[in-house]
């Protein structure tokens, strides 16, 4: 299985939607939100997600360094 990266997508309905997607995924997400059409589907950990693209005002792909808990060294 490849490796999900956590997203939050900003809607512009004042809506944040966390998720973690796979990068093939998240390119087809960008590129779907970049043509600004209709609806778009999504495979994530919690099952599909349905999104309507024209609302999408942010893509947030956080740095895998800025993460809170333990470290291992």
């Amino acid at each position: 299985m490849a490796e999900r990266r956590r997203v939050e997508i900003g809607m512009g309905i004042g809506q944040v939607v966390n998720t973690r997607l796979e990068d093939s995924a998240l390119k087809d997400l960008r590129k779907a939100v970049e043509s600004g059409e209709g609806w778009h589907e999504v495979e994530t950990d919690d099952g599909q997600l349905v999104i309507n693209v024209k609302t999408v005002v942010f893509i947030r792909i956080p740095d895998a360094q800025s993460s809170i808990g333990f470290s291992q060294s």
